[in-house]
Order: structure tokens, then sequence, then C-alpha cells
């Protein structure tokens, strides 16, 4: 007997099947809304039409040096964490284009891994967060 015990994703990988459904990429930008109604159709369509979204890229735009534009992008890339959270997506790819405030959007960027994580959705952040 071993003693080694396994991990829960082990666990789960040992009794996987094959599936027809294609893993895609979602540009959170063709969303049209990120509202639970539409995401429930949304996903609903996915499946009948044999895809399953396997992550979720968002750009972020962090180029006005204000707090308060900080916040409003964190909170529109927080509405696409639970956008993915509800879709099933397996990750959350954020894709930073601009930074003006690299101190504030390292913590934004670190708060927001922390709540995709709480979610069940994995997060990567990708791009320049220096100014």
């Amino acid at each position: 007997m071993s003693t080694l015990e396994s991990s829960p994703v082990e666990t789960a990988i040992e009794s996987c099947r094959t599936t027809d459904l294609t893993p895609i990429v979602l540009e959170a930008s063709s969303l049209e809304s990120t509202a639970p109604e539409h995401l429930r159709g949304l996903k609903g369509g996915l499946a009948d039409a044999g895809y399953l979204p396997a992550e979720l890229v968002a750009e972020a735009d962090f180029c006005e040096d204000d707090p308060l534009a900080v916040q409003s992008e964190s909170d529109r890339l927080r509405e696409y964490v639970r956008a993915a959270s509800f879709l099933g997506v397996g990750r959350i790819t954020v894709d930073v284009v601009e930074c003006c405030r690299p101190d504030d959007v390292e913590s934004t960027l670190a708060a927001l891994e922390e709540r995709a994580h709480r979610e069940g959705v994995a997060f990567e952040a990708r791009g320049r967060i220096d100014a």
C-alpha cells in the first residue's frame, strides 16, 4: 500500500472521459453583457453548438493617472471574473495594455486573482504593469 495520497486534481483526472465539446477562448469584448440572464443563454447556446468556454480574455487599460479610473477598470474586470465563473470558464486572462499607476494596478490585479480563485477560476495577468 502506498503512503502517497492522490490530490483532488489527480483523483478527478483518473476518472476522466473524453467529450465531443470543443474548448474555445472567449474575448470579453465580444460579450454583449455580463448579466446572468444573458450569460445563461450564452452558456446554453455554446453547449448546444458543441463548444466549451475554456478561457476568457479581457483587455485592461489603466492609462488614466487617477485612482477612481483604476477602481472603475477594476470593477469592470471583476464583472468578467464573475462571468467566467458563471460560464464555467477555467481561466481568465487579463491583458494589461497600458498602465500609469503600477502600484495601484498590482494591488488591483492581486485582488482580482484572489477573487478568481475564490470563484474557482485560474487567473493570469499579462502585459506591462510598469509605467
